[in-house]
């Protein structure tokens, strides 16, 4: 008689998890727990908010990549040492799991949904005469790039609470970004924040906490998500999660003192910049620990991630974009060739065993 095939629970259905349950789909008997019922290439929701089409892409179904894995739309609200919960009240039982959640977000259920909201930005872009940006992060910055490139007419302010743009990287990243923004006619303000309490609907008035006054037909909040693991606090792994909320890791991205549970992505403690890319790097070599474990290999021959280097591409427009690499930092067309042009859209979608055009 055949040994029954182990069970695999990924929960969260972005860059590390959806990747991972893909890997895993023809080894093991894979569930993808996720509230949303598709997969989002996330770097590319900027583009698509200018450009609705190019959400066609970059929003594909959960169903499309896991044709050997079962798909559960809802969330996790409990874990124990052999099973996780779902918010219906069902109980998943699993041989290994894995924790994927990255950031808090409120996405809508249906990719149908979500690229409607990609058009309802994209109306309040266009019938904007001035945008008001909340937040210098990559966010902020890429989305900025995006509009002035293709609405330049657009009286565009950028916000930012911090000294300088994009603090994730070095400071001549941040110098280059800055001074493409200026050039474009962005008006940047650093050291203040906006309350958006402090705004006026009919006025379309905004105050930051300098006293400045900034008129905008509308705004879009651009500051960082909170890590989602505040569900992790009633569970077996409430002591695993660090100060800042992310779940402690060792070099094999294992949950510290767990065989059997691994976390990737954005909420795991590694000490390295937040990128999609690494994100994928998690998945990869969790999906070859997990294959050597239920193979009976020995944990001796797991294969260690090794945290990325300092390397952070930053879009800024749809030709020029600032590239950080540990050696030199450059601006222009060429980092710009490198992601600006499809925003590694066709390269995810293979990556996924996607074709890299479809619709």
């Amino acid at each position: 008689m055949a040994e029954k095939a182990k069970v695999v629970v990924v929960v969260g259905g972005g860059v590390a998890g959806g990747l991972v349950a893909r890997l895993l789909q023809f080894h093991a008997d894979v569930f993808l727990i996720d509230p949303k019922e598709y997969f989002e290439i996330p770097w590319a929701s900027l583009r698509a908010m200018v450009e609705p089409s190019f959400g066609e892409r970059s929003v594909f179904n959960h169903n499309e990549y896991l044709t050997n894995g079962r798909i559960v739309t809802s969330h996790v609200i409990n874990i124990t040492e052999t099973a996780v919960l779902t918010a219906e009240g069902h109980w998943i039982a699993y041989d290994y799991l894995i924790i994927a959640t990255g950031h808090k977000d409120s996405l809508p259920r249906t990719r149908t949904e979500r690229l409607e909201q990609f058009k309802a930005d994209n109306r309040k872009i266009k019938s904007a005469n001035s945008i008001l940006i909340i937040g210098g992060g990559p966010t902020g910055v890429e989305l900025a790039g995006e509009i002035v490139a293709d609405f330049p007419e657009k009286k565009m302010t950028l916000v930012h609470r911090g000294p300088r743009l994009m603090e994730f990287v070095g400071e001549k990243a941040s110098k280059k970004a800055h001074d493409w923004l200026v050039s474009k006619k962005v008006d940047v303000l650093l050291n203040q924040s906006v309350e958006l309490s402090s705004s006026t609907d009919e006025m379309h008035t905004y105050r930051t906490s300098a006293g400045k006054t900034i008129t905008a037909d509308c705004h879009f909040w651009c500051t960082g998500k909170p890590v989602s693991s505040s569900w992790l606090k009633d569970t077996i792994l409430k002591d695993s999660v660090d100060r800042q909320g992310r779940l402690k890791v060792d070099e094999h991205l294992r949950v510290k003192g767990r065989k059997n549970i691994f976390a990737l992505g954005d909420i795991t403690d590694v000490p390295e910049i937040k990128q999609g890319y690494l994100a994928q790097r998690h998945a990869q070599v969790t999906a070859k620990n997990i294959n050597l474990l239920m193979n009976g290999g020995q944990e001796s021959k797991m294969t260690a991630y090794k945290p990325g280097s300092a390397i952070a591409v930053v879009s800024l427009g749809r030709k020029d974009a600032v590239a950080q690499f540990p050696f030199t930092t450059i601006i222009g067309r060429i980092p710009g060739m490198i992601k600006s042009k499809d925003l590694f859209v066709g390269k995810t979608r293979k990556d996924m065993g996607l074709p890299p055009h479809a619709g």
